[in-house]
């Protein structure tokens, strides 16, 4: 599947993608092969792999939204100097002084080499890593990142995509990977609207930068205008159009559902919060360092399973694509392992490694787990 994927092909992964980038595929097919063939050679002589870490600095932290949970930090290069490009969609992986990872579109001016702007709301009662962002990104602190990297990326009309417009929707947080392609669009002439909800006007943030972009954009609040419908959200939505949506779940189901069978419609998409459990089954885990089992139901995660039992796992995107939960299955019994990432290869699965914030065994299997 291409980087536009129509919506007659109801994509389930986190960013409209049923599988790894078919040149990546192969790549890796070629590399396996070649590994396989080489083992004297690689003993005498192995690659160093590339750090890709990035050494940053807190410049400036400001509330955005008026409500005071959203926040936004711009990070400089530690050592003054310019830091990777990015382009409209992009996200670092940014590793907090805790020691947690997490991702975060870039919602600045991809035009802007010395910084990286970011943008968080505050989720008392979620996983930490927003409570820490706003609590310990001051000015002067210093962080790391790795990335950044294009998840969403945004194929512009008459620039290479088949399209003739853009309608962007936005659901409140959802606003931080949007606000960088309205620049992009507003720059290049491209027909495009948008519209931004959420709960209230205090609640959204970056009003003043939409404000900006005058008609284009229409505001429309649940406390205003009541809770909007996936008709309110797409407008007219002729034939031609691409849409990029972020925000809630709700929103994009709705989205999702009422393009069904618009085959002249592009639908792009990108969800911040875990996507529900489908078709779950329930399961048990084994910790190997401790014997002690986790049970996991049909409509919980496995991350979650485990975080609910107190058992401490690395993640960030908790929708299989970053690989920062990769697991390795010690054993497997009375079932299988059920892979629903869209990152792992086969050989790497074949070998035993899992994202467990994703993927799951089947009913009544146990799994042994490196943790």
């Amino acid at each position: 599947m291409g980087l536009f994927d129509r919506i007659r092909q109801t994509p389930p992964s986190a960013f409209g993608r049923m599988r790894h980038d078919l040149s990546l595929r192969v790549a890796d097919a070629a590399i396996s092969g070649m590994w396989a063939i080489s083992g004297t050679a690689r003993r005498i002589s192995t690659p160093p792999v590339a750090d890709r870490t990035i050494a940053l600095r807190v410049a400036e932290r400001r509330v955005v939204a008026r409500d005071q949970d959203v926040v936004a930090v711009t990070l400089v290069g530690a050592d003054g100097g310019p830091l990777p490009r990015w382009h409209a969609g992009s996200h670092i992986d940014l590793h907090l002084p805790s020691g947690l990872i997490r991702q975060y579109s870039l919602c600045g001016d991809p035009a802007v080499a010395q910084a990286y702007r970011i943008a968080v709301r505050r989720i008392p009662d979620g996983g930490g890593g927003s409570v820490e962002v706003h609590d310990a990104l001051h000015p002067g602190v210093t962080v790391t990142s790795h990335g950044p990297r294009n998840a969403f990326p945004m194929t512009v009309p008459g620039y290479g995509s088949p399209t003739r417009r853009i309608r962007f929707i936005a659901g409140g947080i959802g606003i931080t990977p949007i606000l960088p392609m309205l620049g992009v669009a507003q720059r290049l002439g491209v027909d495009w609207s948008m519209v931004y909800t959420g709960r209230s006007r205090d609640s959204l943030p970056f009003l003043d930068e939409v404000a900006r972009f005058g008609d284009r954009v229409t505001i429309r609040t649940d406390d205003e205008s009541g809770l909007p419908g996936a008709a309110d959200l797409l407008g007219a939505c002729p034939d031609g159009t691409a849409v990029y949506a972020c925000g809630p779940a709700p929103m994009l189901t709705a989205i999702r559902a009422a393009l069904v069978g618009r085959d002249d419609v592009e639908l792009h998409f990108e969800r911040f919060a875990a996507p529900p459990v489908v078709d779950g089954r329930p399961f048990a885990v084994r910790l190997g360092s401790t014997g002690d089992t986790v049970r996991v139901g049909a409509e919980e995660t496995l991350l979650a399973a485990l975080n609910r039992a107190g058992v401490p796992a690395r993640y960030s995107c908790q929708q299989g694509f970053c690989g920062t939960c990769r697991t390795r299955v010690l054993a497997v019994s009375d079932g299988r392992v059920e892979h629903r990432d869209t990152l792992l290869t086969d050989p790497e699965r074949d070998g035993g490694m899992m994202l467990i914030c994703v993927s799951r065994g089947t009913e009544g299997a146990h799994l042994t787990l490196d943790l």
